[in-house]
């Protein structure tokens, strides 16, 4: 691939991007959740602890160093890198009971807490480079995360299971 062509389609920036979805002409942060939703759906049902854990780590590692190499290249925090959005959505969903109902209310629940940014969210997105893009949307899939466990303890609890 010659370099004009690299800087056009490299893998960065397909990674970044999440195959492109980044330049999505509405919600692309949006677009690449809902697709990182239906992944999930389809190919995440027999992860193992270790394999949510490799999942986590990998993506968030790569996030970064992309995320970080495109905000170089784009400016700060540019809004078609949405791999923080495939970060955030995984640890929202991570180590829960796998079916559809989880993908569906992790991907509302994530968008809104991605939107609003509650503290420490916020100010992790004045972390440098590609960190300061990935970490906040981490944060908010950890208050998913949370707050999805928390509601299920409450329903089971409602049915007289605890």
């Amino acid at each position: 691939m010659n370099s004009e062509m690299q800087r056009a389609f490299g893998p960065k920036k397909i990674i970044a991007t999440l195959f492109f979805l980044g330049y999505a002409p509405i919600a692309p942060a949006t677009a690449g959740s809902a697709v990182v939703a239906v992944v999930y759906f389809f190919l995440c049902a027999s992860l193992s602890t270790a394999g949510w854990l490799a999942l986590l780590a990998i993506t968030f590692a790569v996030g970064v160093y992309t995320a970080d190499c495109m905000e170089r290249e784009w400016g700060k925090d540019p809004g078609r890198v949405v791999i923080d959005e495939g970060v955030g959505f995984l640890a929202t969903v991570a180590f829960l009971p796998h079916g559809g109902w989880v993908a569906i209310v992790g991907f509302f629940l994530f968008r809104f807490l991605d939107i609003v940014k509650p503290p420490p969210a916020r100010q992790c997105e004045r972390l440098p480079g590609g960190w300061g893009i990935v970490i906040d949307d981490l944060v908010a899939g950890i208050y998913g995360n949370l707050l999805i466990r928390a509601g299920l303890y409450c329903f089971e609890w409602w049915r007289g299971n605890y």
